[in-house]
Order: C-alpha cells, then sequence, then structure tokens
C-alpha cells in the first residue's frame, strides 16, 4: 500500500499476483530462450529479407484493380492493358503498374471469411478471427515476423507508415521492441532524432542522463510489474539506438523532387521512407503501409468524387510503382516482397445505383512482386462478372485465404508458418497461422520461380 492510501495507490495481493504473472509470462514468452513452441516440419522459401505490406483498407474492388474485365461498368478511358497469362491492367488507373507486370504476379482466386471492416482489418493483421477472448494474444503478423527474425540493427524491425489514425493491432504480449514503429513521413525527417540545445557538448550531455534515467529504473526493467511497463522499458532502449546517428535521420528524408515523383501524397512519401530503410540494411524487416478510402459505396468512377479510383489507383501507382522502380534498380527488390492487399472484395457486375460497389467476401484480388515471387502471371481465374471463382490455380484447389497470404509471407521470409506458442500470458496457445499444423492452410508455392 503506498503511503498516501489514495485509492488509485492501493496493491492488492490479487493485483500484485496478477502483475507478477503477466511478468513473467511476458518474459517467457517473449524474452527466454526455453520457451515453449510447437512447430511442423517445414521448408520455408526463405527468398526475401523484407516484406513490405500495402494494406489497402476499405476493400479495394477486384474488378477495378488487380482483376479488371471488360465490361460496360467501366469508365470510357479505363484503357485496359492485356498482357500475358490473365493479366489485365487499366493504363488510366495504374500506369507505372503497367509497366512492371514482368515483375508482379496477381492472385484473382483469393477470398476472405470476413465481410466487415473492422473484422476484416483485424484478420489481415493477424490471419485470426476477430473473437473478443483471443484479441490481446492475438499479434500483428509484423510484430510475429520480427519476433522470429530478431531486431538486428539501430532501426526498429517493425515501421508503421500512413497509419492515418488506423486501428494497428500491435505486438500484444510478444514485447515492445516487436510494436510498430509509427513513423511520419515528411522532407524534415524525424526531429527528435538529435537534441543540440548544448552546441558539442548536446550528444555526451543526452548520454549521461539517458544513462542515468536507466541507473534510476534498474530494477523496474529487471522485474516489471506489467507487460505494459515491459514494452514501455524495451522500446526506450530501442529509441536510445537511433539517437544521433545520421544513417538513420537519412531514412526519413528525401527532396522534393522525390516527392513529387511519388505524388506529394502522405502514402507517397512513407514509400519513399519504406525505400530509405530498406536501403539503409539497418534492421527493418517488415513495413506496413496502409492508403485507406478504398470503402467506395457510391461516385466510385466519378473524378470529381472524393475518393474515387482514379485518385486512389493513381496515388498507389506512384506510390508503389517508384518504390519497386527504385529497389529494381538498387538490387533491393530481389529480396523484397511486396504485398498489394485490403479486407475483402466487392460487389461484381454492374455498379450500384449510387455508381460504387457494396461488400463482397467470395471473390478479392491480391498483388505481389519481389521478394522471389515469379512475375507475369495472374493465379487463378474469375467469371466474366468477378463474381464466382471458376479455376484456384493452385494445389489445393480452393480459394486463397487470407490464412494462406499470411503463410506464403513467413515462408518467403524464412518462417516456419505452422509454429506456435504454448505458455502465452494466458495459457492459451498462439497459432501463426491457425490451422495450418493440420494443413488446413499453407503458403501458395506456385507464387515462387
Amino acid at each position: 500500500m503506498d503511503s498516501c492510501r489514495g485509492r488509485d495507490h492501493l496493491i492488492s495481493r490479487r493485483r500484485m499476483l496478477f502483475s507478477s504473472g503477466m511478468a513473467g509470462a511476458y518474459l517467457a514468452a517473449a524474452g527466454r530462450a526455453d520457451a515453449q513452441w510447437q512447430e511442423r516440419a517445414v521448408t520455408p522459401k526463405s527468398t526475401a529479407k523484407v516484406c513490405v505490406f500495402v494494406n489497402m483498407n476499405g476493400a479495394p474492388s477486384q474488378l477495378d484493380t488487380f482483376d479488371s474485365k471488360d465490361g460496360p461498368w467501366n469508365p470510357a478511358d479505363i484503357n485496359l492493358q492485356q498482357h500475358a497469362a490473365g493479366m489485365v491492367l487499366s493504363k488510366a488507373y495504374f500506369p507505372n503498374l503497367t509497366t512492371l507486370m514482368g515483375d508482379m504476379a496477381l492472385i484473382h482466386s483469393a477470398a476472405s471469411w470476413e465481410a466487415a471492416h473492422e473484422r476484416g482489418q483485424f484478420y489481415i493483421q493477424t490471419a485470426h478471427p476477430s473473437n473478443p477472448a483471443f484479441v490481446a494474444e492475438s499479434p500483428h503478423l509484423g510484430s510475429v515476423l520480427t519476433r522470429e527474425l530478431g531486431a538486428p540493427g539501430p532501426l526498429p524491425p517493425f515501421l508503421m507508415l500512413n497509419s492515418g489514425g488506423g486501428v494497428i493491432q500491435g505486438a500484444k504480449f510478444l514485447g515492445g521492441v516487436f510494436e510498430p514503429f509509427t513513423a511520419p513521413a515528411n522532407a524534415g525527417g524525424l526531429a527528435t532524432l538529435e537534441h543540440n540545445y548544448y552546441g558539442n557538448t548536446s550528444q555526451s550531455r543526452f548520454n549521461e542522463r539517458f544513462q542515468l534515467l536507466a541507473d534510476l529504473d534498474k530494477n523496474l526493467r529487471q522485474s516489471p510489474y506489467s507487460l505494459e511497463m515491459a514494452a514501455h522499458a524495451e522500446f526506450y532502449g530501442v529509441a536510445r539506438r537511433m539517437m544521433y546517428d545520421q544513417a538513420i535521420a537519412n531514412v526519413f528524408k528525401f527532396s522534393t523532387d522525390e516527392d513529387a515523383r511519388y505524388g506529394r501524397t502522405g502514402f507517397g512519401r512513407s514509400c519513399i521512407v519504406a525505400r530509405n530503410a530498406i536501403r539503409a540494411r539497418a534492421g527493418v524487416s517488415f513495413i506496413n503501409i496502409q492508403l485507406g478510402g478504398w470503402d467506395m459505396h457510391q461516385s466510385l468512377t466519378d473524378p470529381s468524387y472524393s475518393p474515387n479510383i482514379y485518385s486512389l489507383g493513381n496515388d498507389l501507382d506512384r506510390g508503389v510503382g517508384n518504390l519497386a522502380k527504385d529497389l529494381k534498380d538498387s538490387g533491393d527488390l530481389a529480396s523484397t516482397l511486396i504485398v498489394m492487399m485490403g479486407e475483402f472484395g466487392r460487389t461484381p457486375g454492374a455498379l450500384t445505383p449510387q455508381g460504387g460497389r457494396d461488400h463482397y467476401k467470395s471473390v478479392m484480388s491480391v498483388a505481389m512482386m519481389g521478394g522471389g515471387i515469379k512475375g507475369g502471371r495472374a493465379l487463378g481465374a474469375t467469371d466474366a462478372q468477378g463474381a464466382n471463382i471458376i479455376d484456384p490455380g493452385w494445389s489445393a484447389n480452393r480459394p486463397v485465404y487470407i490464412e494462406d497470404i499470411t503463410a506464403t509471407i513467413y515462408s518467403a521470409l524464412g518462417v516456419n508458418w505452422t509454429k506456435a506458442i504454448l505458455d502465452t500470458p494466458s495459457g492459451r496457445k498462439f497459432e501463426y497461422v491457425p490451422g495450418s499444423s493440420q494443413g488446413s492452410y499453407k503458403p501458395v508455392e506456385e507464387l515462387f520461380g
């Protein structure tokens, strides 16, 4: 009991035991070498070092993005470009991406289990259903992946860019160092990476004060009262590694010419930061970039209405198209897996009376490039309306679900997708990909060259 005896300062025996148990579980699951695991013997592809996950929040229409078809719903200027192996893309919406079709693989036979945005977003971030009983122990796939790959450099391993206030699941019980680092993307970079109030002595004074803080907090860092305290302390160390390092500062900076080329948007600037982080080779292994606005229930092809398919398509095109081209020029695309997808698809065929498309989970499309992906082809096929999958196009002979996409990402980055953590704080088993240990879901091997 605290000496002031106030209600907020009382620590009951139950609370003390609960806090100690949570901290112990954190150390067991996230920091202990002998943590309890379960896995099948599989062989990941290990073709990529970094994943850039473009979250098309709001659920893009398959017919108006990666599974375009000739139909009366298209505007007159859509300019569909026919490519080999069933690939069709609009040059009006995606002028840059149409020049990269040889590097891109499209999945036309994907589907979702969800048709509500909140549940769907949880699903693509975790590969798990949004069950209230498990939400607190279902970390983001980026946190799982970076927990497996570690934090080998000064940059946090998981970058979250252009999040726009969207709900991000985070690391949960895996720990602070694997929480997504939500960074701004502006030409001036991160102003807080240096504090030069004292001229040439600024860095040494900062180091002294940080060491004093570490000394004062030593006991709490070694024996944290809760998961939150442990995560907070761990993230301080991550932040410290970034300070007074010009190479890290440069990751978050870019020129006005680059800004113009990438579209002068928050999404485009985030793609520049992603490119810089990958080229810096400073420890990043998962980058989530969000591009929201795809929930177009009306005026989808009306350029005077915002958002519309022209504006969003062009934003995606300039950002990802230039990211891929720059990584290709530097030789980094081969080891960088780029994934573009939303949480479900949109209603097929003709537009609604409002000129848009509603929610539809039976068919969605996914685009991938780099990181060992064999480009220049589409897997699977849908009917002329984009309503039904008529050819799954892969060995499982069923739709490709988000669990399969997640397993594919894990496999590309060398992680065993069948793995499960047994000693979570609650004692419930957490599977990286639910059902994968029984073979219910698996990587889409046909994507790889």
